[in-house]
């Protein structure tokens, strides 16, 4: 079968050389506060790695070879609706390549998608059957990365940028049908996808299964809606609430009640975005309490430069508040609510308290509320990675989406 030709010309990223001079002449003249008593980091990120990370990265970093690395997939834009969208792409090598939307979260960049992008595209290149073959798109969310500036649409949230994604997939790459994925928000996203145009999808793969009402509410930025832990729990459930809390409670409340009040700090400060980042890449990533044993240095500055050079930390961070503030509605009453055949990866470091083993998780899954909002077709847990799975995890996730999309072209 021929190859359909690619409507859009390449467009390479490039960040202005002024851009990094500002950068690296914010990043040189930091005002840092004193951090006496956190060598063990209670109070958050120790100013001696932080200090470390941002020398490098005024004079170390090297962001051109990273920008090469980058450009080594196709890169475009496009304006959706009057939404700037920034995606990469990794063309299908295969007799029959399906369109693959991926959909990353916060605070993630479409770079956490480049380890899986080739074995998707390309499988006979990765030991894999060509015949399974994706034609790879990887968006910048809006307001993320080179998805910016966010000027026009303030109030975007993931069940509209599902409908940014489906007029990208359909009516400017013009795919009848499609397949999608996503991590984090971007799970949110790929679910709305499956619950809204099932009809057009050849299915979804996710990597959480979270109800989409999940940021309704008037506390949803407090996971246990403001009631206290119950009393006599085994040691290790409650250890393990007042972990998830530690890693997840300051976060969501200062996303979703004031996003603006901290965007316009870390929009100035590079440092200061800088820790605001690093601490969710180091807490939520099964990482053994050494955040470079996932991320690199220049694995980290590269995400961080990303983030950086767009100007989009406020615009990202706000799309939690819009979550919230604009709570999603169904668009039919149907069960499931996403009929889309759906494949989920679940990963050890998030397993809720009381969970300790992958079949467990399964099992806890299936006999949770939340399964029934899903046509789940596929459901793996592994017992390693964290937060970030394509990134982490990627030969896994690669095999659970490829097992979703079996027989499913």
């Amino acid at each position: 079968m021929p190859t359909r030709p690619f409507p859009l010309e390449p467009q390479p990223l490039h960040v202005p050389d002024e851009v990094l001079d500002d950068l690296r002449r914010r990043l040189v003249t930091t005002r840092w506060q004193p951090d006496a008593g956190n060598d063990d980091g209670y109070y958050g990120v120790r100013r001696a790695y932080l200090e470390e990370l941002v020398s490098y990265w005024a004079d170390g970093f090297d962001w051109r070879a990273a920008e090469r690395e980058i450009n080594a997939f196709e890169h475009y834009r496009v304006d959706v609706g009057g939404v700037p969208v920034h995606f990469m792409r990794k063309p299908g090598v295969g007799p029959d390549p399906v369109p693959l939307i991926l959909s990353h979260g916060w605070p993630w960049t479409f770079w956490h998608w480049s380890k899986v992008a080739g074995p998707l595209a390309d499988p006979g290149a990765h030991g894999g059957d060509p015949a399974e073959a994706f034609d790879v798109i990887v968006p910048s969310l809006p307001g993320f990365g080179f998805s910016t500036p966010l000027t026009d649409r303030p109030d975007m949230n993931f069940w509209k940028i599902a409908e940014v994604w489906h007029e990208l997939m359909t009516g400017v790459l013009g795919h009848d049908r499609y397949a999608a994925g996503g991590c984090d928000v971007g799970a949110l996203i790929t679910g709305q996808l499956g619950h809204k145009y099932a009809a057009e999808l050849h299915g979804i793969h996710i990597g959480s299964a979270l109800k989409l009402t999940l940021f309704n509410g008037d506390r949803a930025w407090d996971f246990s809606g403001g009631a206290p832990i119950p009393s006599g729990l085994p040691a290790d459930v409650h250890a393990r609430i007042l972990e998830m809390d530690r890693r997840f409670a300051v976060h969501l409340a200062a996303h979703m009640l004031a996003p603006s009040t901290l965007g316009h700090g870390l929009n100035d400060s590079p440092a200061g975005m800088l820790a605001w980042i690093l601490e969710r890449w180091a807490k939520w990533s099964d990482n053994g309490g050494d955040v470079e044993r996932v991320f690199s240095k220049d694995e980290l500055l590269t995400h961080a430069t990303i983030f950086w050079a767009g100007g989009g930390i406020g615009t990202s961070i706000r799309t939690y508040a819009n979550n919230n503030r604009y709570p999603w509605t169904p668009s039919h009453d149907r069960w499931p609510v996403v009929e889309a055949p759906t494949g989920i990866t679940f990963v050890g470091h998030e397993n809720p308290p009381g969970v300790h083993t992958s079949e467990e998780r399964v099992r806890g899954f299936l006999e949770s509320d939340r399964a029934a909002w899903y046509n789940h077709v596929n459901i793996t847990a592994h017992d390693r990675g964290g937060h970030f799975i394509p990134w982490e995890t990627p030969a896994a996730w690669v095999d659970d989406l490829r097992r979703t999309f079996r027989d499913r072209r």
